[in-house]
């Protein structure tokens, strides 16, 4: 399908904005560490920023959130009238510098909603790379639904061996015209960005979308799975954000007529195209932090958990699959033989939703990095540590297994996320 992604109407601040306070990391990041929040408040101060326009998740469950949500809709109505008065009308070729100084091209544009389904066993031609969690789209749904406009944290992925999408873009941009280039808060690097309008050049991007996305493609790359049905995009990062965003559309579309569903804003959701190959992408695992529990009892309930599903849990020894256990000031090896799921993140997963379970009064966090989880393990926590995730096995777990579990990988340190910047109506 050549228009699951789409050109859209991109919206930007205007030239006297510091983009610097405008840009903010992803709502989901950072949902352990709430001081990082309270810093970039202090940055931005009074200046127009999209903090004001999203609810980052450590905030979600708090008491409040409903007021929160309400400025955010009243902030976004005063930007759209005084704050966002650039436009593009087409894509967004951005080039990102991150911590290491590599630099991860993109390009923003609209996901079409209608080629994209979260349902289990849904073959469209955008998939999720991850289990959806439906409980946590309703509270997410309460900030979208009643909003005027959209900014994206979304990243989505090609599987672009040739670099056909992005790489011609790369060369020609001298030619375009710059629309932003800011260093980013709070050690987010750097970015840059150039207007895509062109109409030829706009007409290359969906015919490569569309070779991309077709059958003699998907045959070639993925012979076992030969016949069926193509997938051009799989989401890379913000899963759930795109989730809500087909929620809410499919909320609102019983509402419309066929003719008004044909082109409503709210059937679209901007996001951000990657390319899977480029180097500059890491794909690093997501740790994991339990709190309320310590090592005793994790062992004790891991190895009762392991004995009753025929899986060898080895304490100090690696195995078939190998993690890590943080406790105490220690670090032991915990190794899993004959294990039911094929990736150890599965295996921890399927432990700790039966853990917390029988355990209520324990809670689950995901964290980014390896240095987080060894601060926060350090708090009264037990924390695990994930062996390393091969980017390139994504699009054939997706294609051949369904979606990954949830929280399987991500793409970058924290602060590598994507920044809003951009917005658009909904």
């Amino acid at each position: 399908m050549a228009d699951c992604f789409l050109p859209a109407s991109i919206l930007l601040p205007h030239t006297q904005v510091d983009l610097e306070k405008w840009a903010c990391v992803a709502c989901d990041q950072f949902t352990s560490q709430p001081q990082y929040w309270e810093s970039a408040a202090r940055l931005v101060g009074d200046a127009p920023s999209t903090l004001n326009l999203i609810l980052p998740e450590l905030y979600l469950e708090q008491p409040g959130v409903e007021r929160r949500i309400a400025r955010i809709h009243t902030a976004m109505e005063e930007y759209l009238t005084s704050i966002l008065t650039r436009k593009v009308e087409g894509f967004i070729y951005l080039e990102r510098t991150q911590m290491d100084g590599s630099v991860r091209c993109g390009l923003v544009g609209a996901v079409d909603l209608e080629a994209y389904s979260y349902a289990p066993g849904a073959q469209p031609p955008i998939r999720p790379s991850e289990n959806t969690v439906v409980s946590r789209i309703p509270p997410r749904l309460a900030v979208r639904r009643g909003a005027p406009l959209e900014t994206p944290h979304v990243m989505m992925l090609v599987d672009d061996h040739g670099d056909t999408l992005l790489g011609p873009l790369t060369r020609q941009k001298s030619t375009l015209p710059q629309v932003y280039d800011t260093s980013l808060m709070l050690e987010g690097g750097h970015v840059t960005g150039w207007a895509v309008e062109d109409p030829a050049l706009i007409r290359e991007i969906r015919g490569g979308l569309e070779a991309l996305g077709s059958q003699e493609s998907f045959d070639a790359k993925y012979p076992q799975a030969a016949g069926g049905k193509p997938l051009t995009m799989a989401v890379g990062d913000g899963n759930h954000s795109l989730a809500t965003a087909k929620a809410y559309w499919e909320e609102l579309k019983a509402t419309l007529t066929p003719a008004q569903q044909e082109n409503h804003p709210a059937r679209y959701c901007l996001a951000e195209v990657v390319n899977i190959h480029s180097p500059a992408l890491a794909m690093e695992p997501i740790h994991r932090v339990v709190f309320g529990a310590d090592r005793a009892l994790i062992l004790d309930r891991w190895a009762a958990y392991a004995k009753a599903q025929g899986i060898t849990l080895k304490v100090g020894l690696p195995g078939d699959q190998t993690l890590t256990l943080l406790a105490d000031g220690q670090e032991v090896t915990l190794g899993l033989d004959h294990p039911a799921q094929p990736l150890a993140v599965g295996s921890l997963e399927a432990f700790l939703e039966v853990l917390v379970k029988d355990q209520p009064q324990l809670t689950v966090d995901y964290i980014h990095g390896s240095d987080a989880v060894r601060e926060l393990a350090a708090k009264n926590a037990v924390g695990f540590l994930l062996p390393d995730f091969e980017k390139s096995d994504l699009f054939k777990g997706v294609v051949l297994g369904g979606v990954l579990p949830r929280k399987t990988f991500s793409m970058g340190h924290a602060q590598e996320k994507r920044y809003y910047l951009e917005c658009r109506r909904i």
